[in-house]
């Protein structure tokens, strides 16, 4: 596994939801080499939960090769899922320790694939709306998703 400052990204990512359920963005901002790319995307009915999934999902997919990423969110959900939860989910076939189907199975799936893809990808969660500046710029693109939608 390579340190190699060209094979690191940070995402920042975030979601957001007018009703939960109801309308929903989310956004994520991509760093590499100096370099900064900003996605977002919005869908009619959602949840807050599945827009945080799809930040992190989106940016970990846009990324054409192998990489050591670094993620910051302010989902607890998203960070305990990925380094909690997932494996656990996996070994029961997607059900949770009362054997219930997982929420939202198919995105953790997605997220599941995508994080394999990777050389390395660690976690960090980040107070929202605490003036981290990615964290507010990510929270503000994921809130003009929604209003596309309205």
């Amino acid at each position: 596994m390579s340190d190699d400052p060209s094979s690191s990204v940070e995402i920042f990512t975030d979601g957001a939801c007018s009703g939960n359920p109801g309308p929903g963005g989310w956004a994520a901002l991509l760093r590499w080499k100096g370099v900064e790319k900003e996605l977002s995307g919005a869908e009619a009915n959602t949840t807050n939960n599945r827009m945080e999934l799809m930040a992190v999902i989106a940016a970990l997919e846009l990324l054409k090769r192998p990489m050591i990423v670094t993620i910051y969110s302010d989902s607890q959900y998203v960070i305990d899922g990925a380094t909690k939860w997932m494996k656990g989910w996996l070994a029961k076939d997607w059900r949770t320790a009362d054997k219930k189907p997982v929420k939202n199975q198919e995105l953790w799936q997605r997220l599941n694939a995508a994080i394999a893809r990777h050389q390395r990808v660690d976690w960090h969660w980040v107070r929202g709306h605490d003036g981290h500046a990615e964290n507010e710029r990510v929270d503000q693109l994921a809130r003009e998703a929604i209003k596309g939608l309205i």
